[in-house]
């Protein structure tokens, strides 16, 4: 017992300095943010510990260290007066905001080597975020504008979107931002009408078709891509997606016959040992010796499998509508076997093995229809069909 709380002692103890090292390296190289995040989290789950020591220090220096390169970074940025920067500059001053306020419910902190209070001068920056604030939403709505006024491509429709977006974020209800992220987005969807073609020789199901062409059970995070089974007449759609099923093959059914023959020795009572002498042994207690006696027993094991296929091969092609060519051809296919199994038996059932025996239990069942079959294979066509959508990008 007191070597495992030894052991276990040991392995904190190398944690802890392993954080405190990791720490240091951090500071050293200037990585500040990530020294105050760690030194942060440690202190929050127990200030007081004589571990949490060196970690109050770092904090210390981490933060007084970040806090002038930003200051003075902004300084830079400030006098640069480029309203290109004014995106950097808002983000710098809440990010000092934001780190004063993860400091604030640690303190007060204890430098016990030192017998003294942490120090932390902090500022208060709620004007500097507002002034930055409101010269970048002035920037952020003239520049989305101009943009979406001058647009070239659905990639300016695009961009305009993410500034009016990050403006509604940074700053609710700016002017008409709401109706302008609403255009933008319009103007840069991109829209795909789709049609299914049956080119094979089998009629689908029609839930199948149904199933295939809503789009909505795929779970397709494309922000900018909307598919169209059913084309509306007032959107001119940019690209076009056929799904075409070429060929369908289904099986004939099929039962098939296997015979085994088993045969096991099973036990059949007992008989009393004998010597040689044909006289019954006795054990020490003079309790006569029972042996067990066995006998072979035989069965005839006739197993029957059920089977039934189906195979359906297609491909996916997607057009430019405004060039007329094709950018993207993908094959799918799917095959889909019913098998079932079941048996019979003639003879001793105690010959049959235990993992045979429960096919005993089973019996023919109806095999699946057709257009069943088809069905079922196109559940696979589905999953398919949704990999190849997640991963398409039209530009």
């Amino acid at each position: 017992m007191k070597n495992t709380i030894f052991f276990i002692s040991v392995l904190c103890l190398a944690a802890a300095c392993s954080g405190v090292k990791k720490t240091q390296k951090a500071l050293n190289v200037g990585d500040y943010g990530n020294a105050i995040q760690t030194s942060v989290n440690t202190l929050a789950q127990n200030k007081g510990k004589k571990s949490s020591q060196p970690y109050i220090l770092m904090l210390e220096e981490a933060y007084k260290k970040n806090t002038e390169r930003e200051l003075k970074h902004i300084e830079f940025l400030e006098s640069d007066e480029n309203p290109a920067h004014f995106e950097e500059i808002y983000e710098s001053y809440v990010n000092l905001h934001q780190i004063q306020e993860k400091i604030k419910p640690l303190l007060p902190l204890y430098v016990e080597g030192e017998n003294r209070k942490a120090r932390f001068i902090f500022k208060d920056y709620q004007d500097d975020i507002i002034d930055s604030k409101d010269d970048l939403a002035e920037f952020l709505y003239e520049n989305a504008s101009s943009l979406l006024l001058e647009a070239n491509s659905k990639q300016d429709y695009r961009k305009a979107y993410d500034d009016f977006t990050y403006l509604e974020e940074i700053n609710p209800g700016y002017d008409d931002t709401a109706n302008k992220i609403s255009e933008a987005y319009e103007k840069g969807l991109d829209f795909v009408s789709v049609d299914l073609v049956n080119n094979s020789n089998v009629i689908i199901p029609a839930r199948l078709e149904e199933e295939l062409l809503n789009f909505d059970v795929y779970g397709l995070d494309q922000l900018w891509t909307k598919y169209h089974s059913n084309p509306q007449p007032n959107i001119d759609y940019d690209y076009h997606m056929q799904l075409s099923l070429i060929n369908i093959n289904i099986s004939p059914e099929h039962v098939s016959e296997k015979q085994l023959i088993k045969e096991r020795q099973i036990k059949d009572g007992y008989k009393y040992a004998t010597d040689r002498k044909g006289n019954i042994l006795k054990d020490s207690l003079g309790n006569k010796i029972k042996v067990d006696k066995f006998k072979t027993v035989k069965c005839n094991f006739y197993q029957f499998t059920q089977l039934k296929s189906a195979k359906v091969d297609g491909f996916v092609r997607f057009t430019d509508l405004t060039t007329r060519q094709q950018i993207d051809s993908y094959p799918i296919s799917s095959e889909f076997i019913f098998e079932h199994v079941y048996a019979r038996h003639d003879g001793d059932k105690r010959a049959i093995d235990n993992d045979l025996t429960p096919l005993l239990k089973l019996g023919a069942v109806p095999f699946p229809s057709n257009e069943q079959m088809v069905y079922d294979a196109g559940e696979d066509i589905k999953n398919r069909l949704k990999s190849i959508l997640k991963r398409q990008r039209f530009n």
